[in-house]
């Protein structure tokens, strides 16, 4: 089977087969499972996927490769094929019965973000997602504060659920190589939100705008939105940076902050 990586879908498979096994061996899969697959490319985790028994649906942008899918797993039942975009794609619809979905991809850097965050937006019907990324993604997701990688996206994925880096994949583990280093991040949903906030876009904006200029203090960065009295009543230092502040203190300011 041949297909020529297309760019303009940042296509890079996978064909390591000690990266694929170390993968499925954090997984732990289990054959009542129901697993979605974003991006399957050529199958290189699709086929041990069907192997252990469990239900298998694959979110296919590239219609080249869906027909090639197509004739290739044809004998399992238990897989279902959609050509689709993930990024409009309805995850939940795939949820039947209360069941959560388990998630697996190795996602296309351009888009892995916002598709991310289009997940999450119906984190309710998924249990965890075992991604490929870019390894920098990897480690601006899970930092912590007080390091130079912790920023607004580290915060907003924070809030959604746990994060948990598990191993880099080198380049060399894809055709074609790619010019950066990735990496396998597990994110599982919060059952219930580990803090409270007054609603999600009044909240993203505020990290935003903390995050906008980091050299910035949050006394001038966050200064439309809380005063420096605030802050202080609060416990948090105005002369902080953002970069210092937890997901916890984040949600203190958003719940006093000036509304509208």
């Amino acid at each position: 089977m041949t297909h020529q990586a297309r760019k303009r879908f940042g296509q890079n498979f996978l064909q390591d087969h000690s990266i694929i096994y170390n993968i499925l061996a954090h997984a732990n899969l289990a054959a009542d499972q129901h697993w979605v697959e974003i991006g399957p490319g050529l199958g290189a985790l699709t086929k041990p996927l069907l192997d252990a028994g469990v239900t298998l649906d694959v979110v296919e942008l590239d219609r080249d490769l869906v027909h090639l899918l197509s004739k290739q797993f044809a004998r399992y039942d238990k897989l279902t094929i959609h050509s689709a975009d993930a990024l409009k794609f309805d995850f939940t619809a795939l949820a039947a019965n209360q069941e959560k979905l388990r998630v697996i991809g190795n996602l296309p850097y351009n888009i892995s973000t916002p598709l991310m965050f289009h997940l999450l937006e119906n984190s309710n019907s998924i249990e965890d997602m075992h991604f490929m990324l870019q390894k920098e993604v990897v480690d601006r997701i899970c930092a912590e504060p007080g390091s130079k990688k912790y920023g607004r996206l580290s915060v907003m994925m924070q809030y959604f659920c746990d994060t948990e880096w598990l191993f880099d994949v080198p380049p060399e583990s894809f055709d074609p190589i790619p010019k950066v280093m990735s990496a396998i991040v597990k994110l599982t949903p919060h059952t219930q939100p580990r803090v409270a906030i007054r609603d999600l876009a009044s909240f993203n904006h505020l990290v935003t705008q903390a995050f906008s200029q980091r050299r910035k203090t949050i006394r001038n960065s966050l200064r439309e939105l809380v005063s420096e009295h605030q802050m202080q009543e609060l416990g948090i230092d105005p002369n902080a940076r953002a970069e210092t502040l937890s997901l916890a203190q984040f949600a203190l300011l958003n719940l006093n902050a000036k509304q509208g």
